[in-house]
């Protein structure tokens, strides 16, 4: 038999009550005399069995002088016996023996029940008085108008600010009071009323409010409605449990509050979101309001001040979101609670109302928590945590939950000044390597621009640039170096000046970029000590030549975008050779395109910053970039601005650099040429004929130079070519002086000695021009030297 019987059973009558417990009369002797029905279902022996008989007879045990003490005693005894049931188990029972007097005789009325049965009934009494007198649950039933009709002890010691309070609705115990569990009705009398009509409890609802008892102090309990029925089934009310929670409650809240702190402080690398992360996570869980004081050198990335008085050119961060920040001025008294919590490095709490600029509605903060900002031995700020409406101090737990926000915080905006400062270093380095003006040439007009990525992405390796060559031509480059960050500016830097070199050495483009590409599988080698580093492998880059006089542009790519060309006449053309590989990688060879340009064309060069992006494809910005081309007629920083705004607004993830140039063509009447055949009297013929072309062009002060520099060229070239010489003089921002002819081999500048009857030739050009040089071509060479114009 259970010892405690089911809840539902419970009856509130002792197993010993004569309606239900095993009943049987004795007489003096100790004999049976009377047997009830219950007896015999408690023990199992018939009326026949036993009367008449000693009643000593039932007893599992010797009988002795225990059982005839029991039946002569003159008051009411209990005990517990050992009782022998019909079927031969041994039922132990408490028994209880009443002297009574019937008809002069004396008899003892004996009442049993099952003992284990007993204490199951004395344990549920003494759990009822339990939950009605010392259980923290608070118990309270309502009647079927949603009226408290009882309530426990607990009940009574919440609402001990309202008397009575028994007959009220539950609406008026907790006037102000919300559920803020999710997926039910909000409203307790909406509540109440399902629980009521569907008969299904409600489990585990939280209820926020302040209890009478306790009006200052906000309190969370945990609520649960069961429906109450009568015997028939018949609704006759609701049974609330209620426990407070409020500080495993808040203990949850805590530490949901640190997981989402550390999801989210410190992931932007930037000072301001940090610090915005940081007054969006606390507010309004720990806090009404949350302001974060930095000194300027953090916020622009650098090393905070040290020695300096606490609190001293402090900027104050107001808003909870980036886009709400916005900075002014603060500093602290010395005696103030803020400069002696960054003086100490610990937390200062002031519950006397501060002075601190007033929130949204102007009230003054009833409690300030002033936490300082440390991140690596370093004083970063202070961040203030401020509440207004909640009443609450901050307790101790909620003290140090602020103080680890801080802490992470700290971190957060510790690493993004850090990175502030890298990212600020390497878009210096990324500029200083970049060119600070392009140098005007006849040949093109040119604009640029060249844009960051987002700063958290970090600056890239763009480059881009425009050489001056000789013959007025000019080399155009632009490329793009794998990776962001000091690394990938420093190898766009070495890039660039690589490229700068070789197209100084007059190669075509295919030649170029072979060569640089073997520097870079060369530098990129798995055992090279020094070189390009590893951000050159995989780089792109696009190398054209533009030759004013001719109109002829060539021009070769390794993995760049090639460019596009609008001509005068605003058509786009897009080229359909694909690139070659990147450079470092191998493979493919470079080939050359050429291309026939009219004056007043515009062709951009570009990298894919300027058309890639996460939101559409390459191809997309490609259409989009021609589009813009298509007003060519524009000025070219119009369409330089026109091309970068139409890419999608956000964030970038990479670099863009975009130059764009626009051709120009040399009058035939500043360009003239002149055959020769190979014969040593031509020149003196070539001599004659510059000094006449000079004089149409108004330099004949540079005639003597100029007859002497094509004298010694021509000669040189007569000597040693066997076909004809060609001789091309243009007027530019210089006078240009080149002679070509079919040999491949280049004179070589020399020191002469007295005895030497030749060999001053080149000596002489060299000296009397500003920049000579040798070209090659498929079909020889070209050697060309350039004279300033007074």
């Amino acid at each position: 038999m259970d010892r405690f019987p089911n809840a539902a059973n419970v009856d509130f009558h002792s197993p010993l009550d004569l309606s239900k417990a095993a009943a049987a009369v004795l007489d003096t002797e100790g004999r049976v005399c009377g047997w009830g029905p219950s007896a015999q279902r408690l023990l199992g022996h018939a009326p026949e069995d036993v009367l008449g008989r000693p009643a000593a007879r039932l007893l599992a045990t010797a009988p002795g002088q225990r059982l005839s003490g029991l039946c002569t005693a003159h008051k009411p005894r209990s005990t517990v016996l050992d009782l022998s049931c019909r079927d031969g188990r041994t039922l132990r029972a408490a028994v209880t023996f009443s002297p009574l007097a019937h008809q002069g005789a004396a008899a003892t009325v004996v009442v049993a029940a099952d003992l284990d049965v007993l204490r199951g009934w004395e344990a549920q009494l003494a759990l009822l008085q339990g939950l009605a007198t010392e259980s923290p649950v608070g118990l309270t039933i309502f009647d079927t108008d949603m009226r408290v009709v009882w309530g426990n002890v607990s009940t009574d010691l919440e609402l001990g600010g309202i008397a009575p309070y028994v007959g009220r609705p539950a609406a008026d115990l907790f006037p102000e009071g919300e559920f803020i569990s999710r997926h039910h009705p909000p409203d307790e009398d909406q509540i109440m009323e399902r629980v009521m009509t569907t008969g299904e409890p409600i489990m585990g609802m939280h209820y926020r409010g302040r209890a009478p008892a306790d009006p200052v102090r906000e309190h969370v309990w945990s609520c649960s409605y069961h429906r109450l029925v009568d015997a028939r089934g018949e609704p006759l009310g609701l049974f609330e449990e209620s426990l407070d929670i409020t500080d495993r409650y808040r203990a949850q809240e805590r530490l949901s509050l640190l997981v989402r702190a550390g999801k989210r402080i410190g992931a932007s690398l930037d000072v301001r979101r940090t610090a915005a992360e940081l007054a969006d996570v606390a507010v309004p869980q720990l806090a009404d309001e949350v302001l974060v004081d930095l000194p300027p050198a953090v916020i622009e990335g650098r090393q905070p001040p040290t020695g300096s008085a606490p609190g001293h050119s402090l900027l104050r961060m107001h808003g909870r979101t980036p886009e709400e920040f916005r900075t002014s001025p603060v500093s602290y008294p010395p005696s103030s609670p803020q400069a002696m919590s960054l003086a100490s490095s610990r937390p200062v709490v002031d519950d006397a109302a501060p002075e601190a600029p007033d929130g949204p509605g102007g009230a003054a903060p009833r409690s300030c928590l002033f936490v300082p900002l440390v991140a690596r031995d370093a004083i970063l700020g202070l961040a203030t945590f401020l509440r207004r409406s909640n009443p609450d101090p901050f307790g101790p737990e909620e003290q140090t939950l602020a103080v680890e926000l801080a802490e992470r915080a700290a971190v957060g905006i510790d690493n993004a000044r850090r990175y502030t400062s890298q990212h600020a270093a390497a878009l210096v380095l990324q500029r200083s390597l970049l060119p600070q003006h392009l140098p005007a040439q006849s040949a093109v007009e040119v604009a640029y621009r060249y844009l960051p990525a987002d700063s958290r992405v970090g600056v890239g390796g763009d480059w881009f640039d425009l050489i001056p060559l000789s013959g007025a031509r000019v080399g155009l480059t632009v490329g793009d170096v794998v990776g962001h960050g000091v690394h990938a500016a420093a190898t766009m830097g070495r890039l660039r000046a690589t490229v700068r070199t070789l197209a100084l050495l007059d190669l075509d483009p295919a030649e170029l970029l072979t060569r640089l590409d073997g520097l870079v599988a060369q530098d990129s080698a798995p055992h090279a000590d020094d070189g390009l580093s590893d951000e050159a492998l995989g780089v792109t880059c696009l190398y054209a030549i533009y030759d004013p006089v001719s109109g002829r542009c060539v021009w070769a790519s390794a993995g760049h975008p090639p460019p596009i060309v609008a001509d005068a006449s605003g058509s786009v053309a897009l080229s359909a050779l694909a690139p070659g590989p990147p450079l470092g990688l191998g493979g493919l060879p470079y080939e050359n395109v050429e291309l026939s340009l009219s004056g007043g064309s515009v062709v951009a060069f570009f990298t894919d910053g300027v058309v890639a992006d996460r939101r559409t494809d390459i191809d997309s910005g490609i259409d989009r970039l021609a589009h813009v081309l298509t007003w060519q007629r524009c000025p070219l920083e119009e369409l330089c601005d026109r091309a970068l705004s139409a890419r999608p607004p956000g964030p970038q993830a990479d670099d863009a650099t975009l130059m764009l140039i626009r051709t120009r063509r040399l009058d035939a009447d500043r360009v003239a040429d002149l055959e020769l055949p190979p014969d040593p009297a031509m020149v003196a013929h070539a001599r004659a004929d510059t000094e006449r072309q000079l004089a149409s062009w108004g330099l004949s002060e540079l005639s003597f130079n100029a007859a002497l520099v094509v004298s010694e060229l021509v000669t040189n070239g007569i000597r040693y070519a066997t076909g004809p010489v060609m001789l091309r003089l243009i007027r530019d921002r210089c006078l240009l002086c080149e002679v070509s002819d079919n040999a491949h081999t280049a004179p070589h500048l020399r020191r002469a000695r007295r005895d030497d009857e030749g060999g001053r030739g080149l000596f002489l050009v060299a000296q009397v021009s500003q920049r000579w040089g040798t070209r090659y071509t498929a079909s020889g060479k070209t050697i060309w030297a350039e004279l300033a114009i007074p």
